[in-house]
């Protein structure tokens, strides 16, 4: 089962990162200009950010099965769309029928991984589908650029619904069946507006946009104030996308051991070494230490993260769980566009400092929302 979930992951995580790596590519193809075409960018990710609630409220009473394989299905027939695309304008509907999916397919994986493992192995659960995440983050770009340089664009999104397919066949063989939940639409609405759930999603955005100011405009930094070849920083990206996924499964274990502990130490590293990054930024050593470091701790905050909405959304947790997917999201386009305007105002270099306020406000929401206690209400009437 948890195969069949991280490889579903790691599917709809590389549907929304490939298209960097094929856009002039699907530019020419649609005949649309390079920022028209990135704009299937924003459309997949207001398809996970606005869509995925409402696909989880109007699934709340589903069994959970059926639910992750029609969801499953949702994502491919959407990605086949995107494949066959007549237009540009079918581009974009075939981008957000995949994305609606994936924030509710993602919560699912989540509760029905942690319970699988017990409660005292949520972390460990919650690190490994998101291991397929932070995979998607590694190969997504590179995956694209490559299957697509020689065949072009819609080769990639063919080989993504391809390995979809193998996904839905690893869940439908073994993730077990189940009742339908007890709990309804008013328990997860309920659940998402306690003030413990909306401090941690806060947290969320607050905390991880900081990583969004400084690593959207990395590359310029690197090769611009820090005078890396152009040619090297692939490399790199590479490297701090392996130490994403090392700090993803390591913080998941320590998650389990001492959540407020791990919780509010990736915190603490992240401001330390987004506040570093324009004082070592003239130095070619220096900055890639930082990089390295910022990629095992942009990874290592996702089960932390995670685990409190878990920890404070109870017996209703899908809602909670979807709305904090889509809350990644909404941090990196908060990030690009505030880290934009501070490199619009001629402040490339200092990008880190803005993004350690950042960092510093997420510790703060954190630790309020690891005091808050919540009592358990009762499942509202079908």
């Amino acid at each position: 089962m948890l195969a069949g979930f991280v490889l579903l992951v790691f599917c709809t995580g590389s549907a929304e990162y490939l298209v960097s790596g094929v856009l002039p590519q699907l530019a020419a193809d649609a005949r649309v200009d390079i920022a028209t075409a990135g704009q299937t960018v924003t459309a997949y990710a207001l398809g996970v950010a606005v869509g995925g609630p409402i696909v989880t409220v109007l699934t709340a009473r589903l069994p959970r099965k059926g639910l992750a394989l029609g969801l499953a299905g949702v994502f491919i027939a959407g990605t086949v769309l995107t494949v066959m695309a007549p237009g540009f304008g079918w581009i974009i509907v075939g981008r957000v029928v995949s994305a609606c999916s994936q924030a509710t397919l993602f919560a699912i994986a989540l509760t029905a991984s942690a319970t699988a493992l017990g409660a005292e192995k949520a972390g460990r659960a919650i690190a490994i589908v998101a291991s397929g995440l932070t995979a998607a983050t590694v190969l997504g770009v590179p995956l694209g650029a490559l299957l697509g340089s020689g065949s072009g664009w819609r080769q990639p999104f063919g080989v993504i619904a391809a390995a979809a397919v193998v996904g839905l066949g690893l869940l439908a063989w073994a993730m077990p069946r189940t009742p339908r939940p007890e709990t309804g639409v008013a328990d997860e609405i309920r659940t998402l507006l306690r003030a413990p759930v909306l401090l941690a999603v806060a947290t969320t955005v607050v905390g991880f946009a900081g990583v969004g100011i400084v690593f959207t405009y990395l590359v310029p930094l690197l090769t611009d104030v820090t005078g890396l070849a152009a040619g090297a920083v692939p490399a790199l990206l590479l490297a701090y996308g392996v130490g994403g996924f090392a700090g993803n499964l390591v913080a998941g274990r320590l998650a389990d051991l001492a959540l407020g502990r791990t919780l509010a130490g990736v915190l603490v590293a992240l401001v330390a070494v987004l506040a570093a990054f324009p004082l070592a930024a003239g130095q070619a050593w220096a900055a890639v230490v930082l990089v390295l470091v910022l990629g095992l701790l942009s990874s290592a905050i996702i089960a932390p993260l995670q685990s409190l909405v878990l920890r404070h959304a109870g017996a209703a947790p899908t809602l909670s769980l979807a709305v904090n997917v889509g809350a990644f999201n909404l941090a990196n386009a908060i990030g690009a566009a505030l880290g934009g305007a501070v490199v619009a105002a001629g402040l490339l270099r200092w990008e880190g400092w803005f993004g350690a306020g950042f960092a510093v406000l997420g510790l703060v929401l954190a630790a309020v929302a690891l005091r808050a206690r919540v009592r358990e209400p009762e499942p509202a009437a079908a």
